[in-house]
């Protein structure tokens, strides 16, 4: 069964980097371990990184897919996958992030749900994070809770993380794009807000799991976060004239923060991982107020 799925569909898969090589190697790595896919390519497109590609990432010698490696000025993240779906070839679009790694079984059961439910032409695969650390432990708190509170009962999700989704190319004007260029930053919240205009859900693929590695240690998380609020409070606007309700209430965050605290538990890690998710949410609201009385 599974090698019938894999031949009757291909992947793209679309992957923006800008100076996170060292994360990307592991991602490569992850796809090139994949059991039972389906046909794939990979498409890198560099958003302008001041460092240069290692030269492990040039070497495609030993990869048992094709790679191509696209380079553009520094314009953000949903330029770049705009452009890395006009240079697709595949049925089936699926972005995810270069720090992210997928489960070795991951491609084959995204595969499955693509071919058996052909009502749905979106899927937001299963993030979680890799727990190492209190760092990713506090990302996958947040990605459990989020997923879990969010999704409907027939199985889709009112969710949507380019970190692990994809798309049918039927459904992608390919010159156009899909993601709106002059988003810096959610510009998935903003992909999510025009489908729930249309009525629209992703499907939640639940077996298709996709592992989110935090690269910051935890001061270089806060700087990251204050700058994403800042970028955040500019997709605002574009937000809300939608109609769509995307943003939490501050009912619905507080709701949330009871609940990642119950799932945490009694242990000191657990605990510990929601006192950092906490302040990482702080100074993200921080970076969102200040980018907004600026403007």
């Amino acid at each position: 069964m599974a090698n019938e799925i894999a031949s009757a569909l291909r992947l793209s898969i679309i992957i923006p980097v800008y100076n996170d090589w060292r994360p990307l190697l592991e991602c490569l790595k992850s796809l090139q371990q994949q059991v039972s896919a389906p046909q794939f390519e990979v498409i890198l497109v560099d958003d302008g990184s001041e460092q240069a590609a290692p030269s492990a990432l040039i070497q495609q010698s030993e990869r048992p897919y094709p790679v191509d490696f696209i380079r553009q000025v520094h314009v953000g993240v949903a330029a770049a996958r705009n452009a890395g779906i006009k240079h697709s070839t595949g049925s089936v679009i699926l972005f995810t992030d270069a720090d992210c790694r997928l489960a070795g079984d991951c491609l084959s059961n995204l595969a499955a749900k693509v071919t058996s439910f052909p009502q749905h032409d979106c899927f937001q695969l299963h993030l979680t994070g890799e727990c190492s650390n209190v760092a990713g432990r506090a990302e996958e708190l947040r990605l459990r809770t989020l997923q879990k509170s969010r999704l409907q009962p027939d199985g889709r999700i009112q969710y949507l993380n380019t970190a692990g989704f994809a798309i049918r190319r039927e459904r992608i004007d390919v010159e156009k794009g899909l993601f709106n260029p002059g988003a810096l930053r959610s510009e998935d919240t903003l992909l999510m807000a025009e489908f729930m205009q249309r009525g629209e859900l992703p499907f939640f693929v639940q077996d298709a799991l996709v592992y989110h590695r935090i690269v910051f240690p935890v001061v270089g998380c806060f700087r990251k976060d204050l700058r994403t609020g800042w970028l955040e409070a500019k997709s605002e606007q574009a937000m809300n004239a939608s109609g769509a309700r995307i943003r939490m209430s501050d009912l619905q965050r507080f709701q949330t923060l009871m609940g990642m605290w119950r799932t945490a538990g009694e242990d000191s890690i657990g605990r510990a991982a929601w006192f950092l998710l906490l302040a990482r949410r702080l100074v993200r609201r921080v970076g969102f107020g200040l980018s907004t009385l600026s403007s």
